[in-house]
């Protein structure tokens, strides 16, 4: 099979997997995959502000379509609560919009997103999810858990609210017509949340949140057999996705781009990750640029087949490997019989109560936020505390997809921050030895040169380090500190820009005004490859490059002064000369 036949249609990578023994494992996986998607489709596209059937059409196509064209063998694609969230706030924030109009436009942005995503994919750009820190991912993640809360109490409590209300005039507006509370709503959501929550304690393969809004709905019917006290989700239609041809004018691409854009990031950040946890139990290797590909098209395709955004499910997947999935064609079973499901019982959401949807979105929200890693993330770091709760707090503040740009550039921030410093460490040779390694100074309770400084460099000298590493450099040879000379061991420097040649130089020019001299030893052959081919070396001065620290050290003995050497006792170098009066 040819490469590029490989990359056109990865799905015939694993073709070798599909046995028999592996269609039953798959099968059974589709089964438990249909039966935890059905309602968890249903609330998604709930959340988005779309009729529950375009939740269960993206949990077909999109599914289908990532799995085939994906890189993971468990890997479940489909609608997401996070993701969902962003697609309403994008989407709402545009304007108020009929329910034709704003599906319209939701589609449109999951052409766009695809698209984004696929070109992404197509130039390789799969490392930029590497990017975006884990704890960006989980500010945001539990900032979308509290929003998508927030916007479920309406239902829970049965208090209708108008549209495009923040988050806090919200919970103010709530608060405000408490006395118009609807005890029947109240009591069916809290009889989803619970039963679904002690369904979950006894087994988490039991399909607790379908068992929780069964118990949700029996209890609103007990309460209410006549159907007049509270809003149902309604029936589905009983149909198939039929091919649509998305809104795409030039007019509808400016409006969405911006949005588009942090989609599509989310969607990638949340797929490949969940790939990689996955593949830590698998064994398999991830390729996140054919991911990335994989979630394109799922998108592309997906929205002419009335699809909304779609990415990969933590839970979903989980349960897919759990289950003893094989290859992707466990994804492909569990849309097939979500098909039939859909076809032959449209009627199973007509008496859905709204507030037991509430009640088990509630409960999604809650899953949605990583408790234990927050903690573990408060107490252990402030830098990474402080990236944390600037993200939830935008989450909450500001629109989601600027929310997404803030944890993408503080993601980012924070990498510039700790490659801009990379670590300057004094070493010298251990005195008691024969060798003599080099060796941290405090570590080791080393002395030092009191004209030589030896400082070992971890991190690459590029134009964000060149300042920290110049200080430290000027520092440690500052007038009246007696030190004129430093070697420079740089087997921890990956690369030397432009910028980083010419602080070298800077440094070499103005030791030498000192009377002394900036040697490297121990450079990377790569490094002294890159450094020969674009001239450094010759600019630098090829003296000063040495293979080892022992072969610098007895280049720069001799240029000490003699007459300081001649009254130290220290005795650093095995090549000093004798105190004098020996």
């Amino acid at each position: 099979m040819s490469v590029w036949t490989n990359k056109l249609l990865p799905f015939l990578r694993w073709r070798d997997r599909v046995t028999s023994d592996n269609l039953k494992a798959d099968f059974m996986a589709g089964l438990t995959g249909m039966v935890l998607v059905l309602p968890q489709a249903v609330a998604y596209a709930f959340i988005a502000g779309l009729p529950p059937v375009y939740g269960l059409y993206t949990a077909m196509v999109s599914a289908v379509i990532a799995s085939l064209f994906g890189s993971s063998w468990h890997l479940i694609s489909g609608p997401t609560a996070a993701l969902s969230i962003v697609v309403m706030s994008v989407i709402s924030g545009l304007g108020d919009f009929s329910t034709e109009q704003y599906v319209g436009l939701v589609i449109s942005l999951t052409l766009l997103t695809g698209l984004i995503q696929l070109v992404l994919g197509m130039f390789r750009m799969g490392s930029l999810v590497n990017f975006i820190s884990h704890t960006v991912v989980i500010g945001f993640t539990a900032g979308a858990a509290i929003l998508i809360a927030v916007s479920q109490l309406k239902h829970v409590l049965g208090i209708e609210v108008p549209g495009g209300l923040s988050m806090m005039m919200t919970l103010e507006h709530l608060g405000s017509h408490i006395d118009g509370l609807n005890w029947v709503a109240l009591q069916a959501g809290l009889a989803t949340l619970v039963v679904a929550v002690l369904v979950r304690k006894i087994s988490r393969k039991l399909p607790h949140l379908l068992i929780g809004m069964a118990a949700g709905s029996l209890t609103c019917y007990l309460l209410d057999p006549a159907g007049d006290a509270v809003a149902y989700v309604g029936a589905l239609s009983g149909q198939l996705p039929t091919p649509v041809l998305p809104e795409f004018n030039f007019a509808t691409l400016q409006s969405l781009a911006s949005g588009a854009l942090a989609v599509a990031l989310l969607g990638l950040i949340e797929a490949v990750s969940i790939a990689r946890a996955i593949a830590v139990r698998s064994h398999q290797q991830i390729d996140g640029n054919q991911e990335f590909i994989g979630q394109g098209l799922s998108n592309v395709i997906g929205s002419f087949f009335a699809c909304y955004a779609s990415t990969g499910s933590f839970t979903r997947s989980g349960a897919n490997y759990d289950a003893g999935a094989r290859t992707p064609l466990a994804a492909v079973f569990a849309a097939v019989l979500l098909a039939l499901v859909v076809v032959t019982l449209p009627q199973l959401t007509a008496r859905l109560p709204l507030a037991v949807m509430g009640g088990s979105i509630l409960l999604i929200a809650w899953n949605l936020i990583d408790f234990r890693n927050i903690r573990h993330i408060l107490s252990t770091s402030r830098s990474e505390a402080a990236i944390l709760l600037v993200t939830l707090f935008s989450t909450l503040l500001v629109e989601l997809e600027f929310a997404i740009y803030i944890g993408v550039m503080l993601s980012l921030a924070l990498y510039l921050r700790r490659t801009s410093q990379p670590r300057v460490t004094q070493v010298a040779p251990l005195q008691q030895t024969e060798r003599r390694h080099i060796r941290n100074i405090n570590r080791y309770q080393l002395e030092e040169c009191p004209q030589l400084k030896i400082i070992r460099i971890d991190g690459s000298l590029f134009f964000g380090a060149v300042d920290h590493v110049q200080q430290e450099i000027r520092r440690l040879t500052a007038p009246g500190s007696g030190v004129n000379h430093i070697l420079v061991i740089g087997k921890g420097i990956n690369f030397i820009d432009v910028a980083g040649v010419e602080m070298l130089h800077q440094e070499v020019n103005r030791l030498y005004m000192m009377s002394g001299d900036l040697l490297i030893s121990s450079l990377k052959g790569t490094v002294m490859d890159e450094l020969k081919s674009t001239g450094a070396i010759e600019f630098l001065g090829e003296q000063r490059f040495h293979d080892t620290p022992r072969s610098a050290i007895e280049t720069l003995i001799p240029q000490l002064d003699q007459d300081r050497c001649a009254i130290c006792t220290k005795r650093i170098f095995g090549d000093c000369p004798p105190p004098s009066g020996v």
